[in-house]
């Protein structure tokens, strides 16, 4: 895959992989995994990207803070966890930036109406979901083992009464997504981000959205065998599983 790059307003620039864009608006999914790199091109990460390029859809990625060239994933939340002890949410204005350059996509016409989708693997899922809260264009969320509470992470263990980091647990932005058509996968025993924290925020978003007059609400969760460490894989059939969701939504 050759991954190719926009140039926004003020520089911001955004990676995707799929048909060029001066071929028009298609389809588009905002996907976060780690750095932009490996969540567009390293397998397993890519693996999202890669089942899409056979349709006439594209992604885009940014990198997540603490990612990126000479940084170590593993260390990235723990980065975070630095940050946050200092009383410096480096979350937010990453979440901004992504929807204010998803905002100026659409308004440019580079995405189309009504087909456009984040989504993301465990910490990205939780960028994922951060923006669509931010962008009503955006009509679908698709989760693979998502972090749903930051303050709960083993990196965050000295801040679990942390404001600040509570404030981003997703529970507190179930308004703004209840509407969507969202998805999470997550496996049965996943001892890294909790099976029953996914499923505390798919009740609270279900509620949410009936509460709204929405009595047969499209968001789903559904539980997979665990594998890998702490139980926190996710297979390339569940990937595959996904995208076929997200494709047929968008009839692609």
């Amino acid at each position: 895959m050759e991954r190719k790059e926009i140039v926004l307003d003020g520089g911001k620039k955004v990676s995707y992989v799929g048909p060029d864009i001066a071929e028009g608006p298609l389809p588009s999914f905002f996907y976060f995994a780690l750095s932009e790199e490996e969540s567009l091109l390293i397998d397993p990460y890519n693996q999202p990207a890669q089942f899409l390029m056979e349709k006439p859809m594209r992604t885009f990625s940014f990198s997540i803070p603490g990612h990126g060239p000479d940084l170590d994933p593993r260390k990235a939340i723990g980065i975070w966890a630095d940050e946050f002890k200092k009383g410096n949410d480096i979350l937010t204005p990453f979440i901004e930036m992504c929807a204010e350059s998803i905002q100026e996509m659409h308004e440019l016409g580079l995405l189309p109406n009504n087909k456009i989708a984040t989504g993301g693997l465990s910490r990205g899922a939780f960028i994922a979901a951060h923006i669509a809260a931010r962008v009503p264009e955006i009509t679908h969320l698709l989760g693979f083992a998502p972090l749903t509470q930051l303050n709960m992470t083993n990196e965050f263990v000295d801040l679990e009464n942390n404001a600040l980091a509570k404030s981003l647990n997703l529970e507190n932005i179930a308004d703004e997504i209840c509407g969507r058509n969202i998805r999470f996968y997550i496996g049965n025993r996943d001892l890294r981000v909790g099976t029953d924290r996914t499923f505390s925020l798919v009740k609270k978003l279900s509620e949410r959205a009936f509460e709204k007059g929405i009595r047969s609400s499209p968001i789903e969760m559904i539980i997979t065998p665990s594998i890998g460490h702490m139980g926190h894989g996710t297979a390339q059939h569940v990937f595959k599983k996904g995208m076929d969701w997200l494709t047929g939504a968008f009839h692609c």
